[in-house]
């Protein structure tokens, strides 16, 4: 959400997002960035937003921003600052002392951008190297002008990129969230590219349009016949133990305890889903 943009950040409290991110880079003119980075932090105070993890994008760190972008999230409180083009560990701890310096409470972590290839190429140890950063967010437009690659269909160029970071968050425990769709007016290319998304094992995405939101949930919420299957199968699994079967099928295919991880995985994502509906 462009964070000039009071009209917007109203629009906010009423979309099924499950995080908003209030933005001071891109989305901001340079002339109004001061009175942006107060409006946001206004409405990360407010209590207006819900459930809804707030999260403020600040302006990069080599930018006349950067400093006061960071010491005024800090003073809010929101629960992340999204800091563009991390690509080191230098990087990561620049951006948490400043948090700490500026007294930010526990609650506000790192979400890293990462979107030029010395970051793809240090993703583990990025992602790996502070407790406070949590997320890593795919930053595909600028990775795609890093590599001079052209925005395809199936998005074969970036790929390599986007794999190492998927390995990056799993092997840390972090969360990663794919990158942004640019066409607005092409719904089929935008849910093609959720689909991808969620098979490669991305966590969610980010988007830049209200449209866009209707789709992604969809993808990516567990369909209610998936959720049905994973219940049948702990149970298929459960009384094949107690049984004391060596062998244990579920559906035709033979299962073990790493297809009752995953079903546990998606039930509890199912339950979370339905939680946040009824709240």
């Amino acid at each position: 959400m462009p964070g000039a943009n009071e009209r917007a950040l109203e629009k906010a409290k009423g979309l099924p997002a499950d995080a908003i991110i209030f933005d001071l880079e891109d989305a901001v003119a340079p002339d109004a960035k001061a009175e942006a980075r107060d409006r946001v932090c206004a409405a990360v105070t407010s209590g207006a937003y819900g459930h809804r993890e707030l999260a403020i994008r600040v302006n990069g760190l080599d930018t006349e921003w950067h400093s006061d972008d960071v010491r005024a999230a800090a003073e809010a409180g929101p629960a992340a600052i999204v800091v563009p083009k991390v690509a080191s560990v230098a990087d990561v701890a620049a951006i948490e002392q400043r948090l700490e310096a500026a007294g930010a409470p526990d609650r506000t972590r790192i979400w890293a951008m990462v979107e030029t290839p010395v970051a793809m190429l240090h993703a583990e140890e990025i992602a790996a190297c502070s407790e406070r950063l949590t997320v890593l967010v795919m930053g595909t437009n600028d990775l795609a002008k890093e590599l001079h690659a052209e925005h395809v269909g199936g998005r074969q160029p970036l790929l390599a990129g986007l794999g190492l970071c998927l390995l990056a968050a799993r092997a840390t425990g972090k969360v990663i969230l794919d990158g942004v769709y640019n066409d607005i007016k092409d719904p089929d290319g935008f849910e093609a590219e959720c689909v991808q998304g969620r098979q490669m094992g991305f966590d969610g995405k980010t988007l830049i349009h209200p449209s866009q939101l209707e789709p992604a949930n969809r993808v990516w919420a567990p369909a209610p016949d998936a959720v049905d299957d994973a219940r049948a199968l702990i149970a298929t699994f459960d009384e094949g133990v107690a049984a004391g079967k060596g062998v244990v099928t579920h559906g035709g295919r033979m299962i073990e305890n790493m297809h009752v991880e995953n079903a546990q995985r998606l039930i509890a994502l199912a339950d979370a889903i339905a939680a946040l509906d009824e709240g």
